[in-house]
């Protein structure tokens, strides 16, 4: 099967199943990815992996159809999805054996979405055959390339962006093949956390494999392939029931990111989602020309971002395989920044892939009943790098932290204060983590005041990361999004905050800096603020409630300044008196207490 055609290669027809016996297997495949999941993140040696949980797992049949993936990051599907296509076009099944591994990471040799991100695919055999493929990807915090952490806005080609690798068999009938896995980890700034790493995914994938050869002895390969086709075939029928129930529409929505890493006007994003009968298509004519900077967008980035995007608003229970795309069809227009052309960068493809996702939300929400849609969330992936002498081991540390925002107001509340978004869905490393890694000092970790676009319900609060030098031989990335204009409103509401960075705040030298920063030293003392934007309100800012307001004067999330302008004098009077009033039952209480108190 050509591998272009794996993606939308068709689940088997509609056959009658027990639902009873159909979520009891869905249940163990989801399992075995958990367990796939929860090996990789407790094995890890690096900070990126092992704390932050940026990476994903997933497991395949034989022809590279998704069967089960754990919840973890949306985007890595397209790097799961396309490492295994690579694989399978570079290899056929008949010239696998038991104990291979393959690992690839370029985006136009081997379907990944940027360097970065590195897969491992391990064929899984049942009677001597190959019957699925455990996948994982890990985002190693460098891959080598022109800048610490690999990624840079400036960068021009893929070749700027860290070693690329097409699919490479690293393990050859279980022995590993330690020349190429030291030559990968020989080209990045930490050798040691590369080759733990890559060891740590090799074995997870073994582990996966055992689980799913466990599960075909107690049920039989012939029962369990049955039950897989059930499977996909069940969630494809589901979404296009989905689709039918909706209706035939149409709706457009653009996006747009700051610019496309070298300044000059902001780049569309334009999706229009249609549906029609039982298909949905998704067309991005209109958006932005590839990008001159690292914002390009692969297509199996598009595709995951899509797929995520579809399930979140027609129906989020869907199960996580290949039957949730056989509904959908895609248009990127060539040479556009959601389908470059090599050697296209394409290390900064998040940003564009929020933004992608938020545009198709923003199109659904043209059309779907007022109780399901939802004003934009901060639809970035706002990220720091900070490089530098490690504090044990005279190695090079390099530490990367992709921050979280605001999350959009929806009709009946307000949006979710500082988290990911869309198909970001990373931990954030702990202060007290960090600080015993690396020569660096959080100063302050906080949520934004004034961040969240007013409305009836409120949206979502950016976050504020402040983080001091310890050593004059440190160096820091920014790379920030939603600078130039907020995250959308919705029904009448405003948007939300924009993001900016700040050095040394607090300090006579505190200064705003550019929202896009690479290669800055930061020598012992200095610090880098990070605020990233807050995501867009939902209905008219005069319909919220005073008692609402009240909170958000009590809590801080608002100042009395910014609510008076969003929501009017005489509204943030009465929320005031609420304000007060409340204090003032708050210390009677106290009084009471404090007189009924044996002494």
């Amino acid at each position: 099967m050509p591998p272009a055609a794996l993606a939308t290669a068709p689940v088997a027809d509609p056959i009658a199943a027990d639902p009873i016996a159909m979520e009891i297997f869905s249940n163990r495949l989801l399992a075995i990815v958990d367990e796939m999941g929860h090996t990789l993140i407790r094995s890890s040696f690096s900070t990126n992996i092992k704390e932050r949980k940026d990476c994903s797992v997933a497991m395949f049949d034989a022809a590279g159809r998704l069967i089960a993936q754990a919840s973890h990051v949306p985007l890595h599907l397209g790097s799961l999805t396309g490492s295994v296509r690579a694989v399978l076009a570079s290899r056929t099944p008949e010239a696998m054996e038991p104990g291979d591994a393959f690992i690839c990471n370029d985006s136009y040799l081997a379907g990944g979405t940027h360097a970065p991100d590195i897969s491992i695919v391990t064929p899984v055999f049942v009677d001597g055959r190959v019957a699925f493929f455990a996948a994982n990807c890990g985002h190693h915090s460098d891959v080598g390339g022109s800048v610490p952490g690999s990624t840079s806005h400036t960068a021009r080609s893929v070749f700027e962006e860290g070693i690329r690798l097409p699919v490479l068999r690293i393990l050859r009938g279980g022995e590993l093949d330690t020349d190429l896995l030291e030559m990968i980890a020989h080209n990045t700034r930490d050798f040691e956390e590369r080759i733990l790493d890559l060891k740590v995914q090799i074995a997870t994938n073994q582990r996966g494999g055992a689980l799913m050869a466990d599960l075909v002895a107690r049920m039989g390969h012939a029962e369990v392939t049955r039950a897989i086709d059930d499977l996909l075939a069940y969630t494809a029928r589901r979404l296009r029931r989905r689709i039918v129930e909706t209706g035939d529409n149409q709706g457009s929505f653009t996006t747009y990111l700051d610019d496309d890493g070298y300044g000059g006007d902001p780049v569309p994003v334009r999706a229009t989602v249609t549906l029609r009968g039982d298909r949905l298509s998704v067309d991005f004519t209109g958006s932005g020309p590839q990008s001159r900077g690292s914002f390009n967008m692969p297509r199996n980035a598009l595709e995951a971002s899509v797929y995520y995007a579809v399930k979140a608003m027609l129906d989020p229970d869907l199960m996580p395989n290949q039957g949730m795309v056989e509904a959908i069809t895609i248009h990127a227009p060539e040479g556009t920044i959601v389908n470059p052309r090599f050697p296209g960068a394409v290390g900064s493809r998040a940003n564009t892939a929020q933004r992608v996702a938020g545009a198709v939300i923003g199109a659904f929400c043209r059309f779907l009943p007022v109780e399901r849609r939802v004003a934009s969330g901060n639809d970035v992936m706002s990220t720091v790098v900070f490089s530098g002498p490690a504090n044990r081991g005279g190695r090079t540390f390099v530490y990367v932290e992709t921050i979280g925002g605001g999350a959009g107001a929806q009709w009946d509340g307000d949006g979710t204060d500082g988290v990911h978004v869309h198909v970001t869905n990373t931990s954030n490393l702990p202060a007290e983590a960090l600080e015993k890694e690396y020569p660096l000092l959080v100063e302050e970790y906080a949520l934004v005041t004034d961040s969240g676009g007013a409305g009836e319900f409120r949206g979502g609060m950016g976050i504020a990361r402040q983080i001091r030098s310890l050593d004059d031989r440190i160096v820091c990335h920014a790379r920030l999004d939603g600078a130039r204009r907020g995250a959308a409103g919705i029904e009448s509401a405003k948007p939300g905050g924009r993001s900016r960075v700040v050095l040394d705040k607090g300090r006579p030298q505190e200064t705003q800096a550019a929202s896009k920063i690479v290669n800055l030293a930061l020598a012992a003392g200095r610090s880098i603020r990070v605020e990233t934007p807050g995501a867009g309100g939902f209905g008219p800012p005069e319909r919220r409630p005073p008692a609402r307001i009240a909170g958000d004067l009590a809590e801080g999330k608002v100042t009395r300044a910014a609510a008076e302008a969003d929501y009017g004098a005489a509204a943030v009077a009465a929320a005031a008196s609420l304000v007060a009033a409340s204090l003032v039952a708050a210390s009677l209480v106290a009084a009471s207490l404090v007189e009924g108190t044996p002494r």
